[in-house]
């Protein structure tokens, strides 16, 4: 079972990762939403597509843009959509 974690908190939790470019994409269902608040982030990669962000809260304390997905992703990168990734201190293992 791979999990994200921020501030002791389990994020996602599940069996069914997708890793591209060395990042595990956890399916949208295994995310505690409770944890997520939307970002107006958006980054671009030219053979994903858009990534849109969340921040991440635990206890009060915001981990902004610590969460992305991509929404619509390219052909290419099919395989994650629906799904999310983390970084900034979330610990993914």
């Amino acid at each position: 079972m791979v999990k994200a974690v921020w501030k002791g908190a389990v994020i996602a939790d599940s069996d069914d990762i997708v890793v591209v470019e060395g990042n595990p994409y956890f399916p949208r269902a295994a995310v505690d939403a409770a944890l997520l608040s939307d970002s107006a982030t958006t980054s671009f990669c030219p053979w994903k597509g858009v990534a849109h962000y969340h921040h991440v809260t635990v206890d009060g304390r915001v981990n902004e843009d610590a969460a992305w997905y991509y929404p619509e992703p390219k052909e290419a990168a099919a395989a994650i959509a629906g799904r999310i990734a983390f970084w900034k201190g979330v610990e993914v293992g």
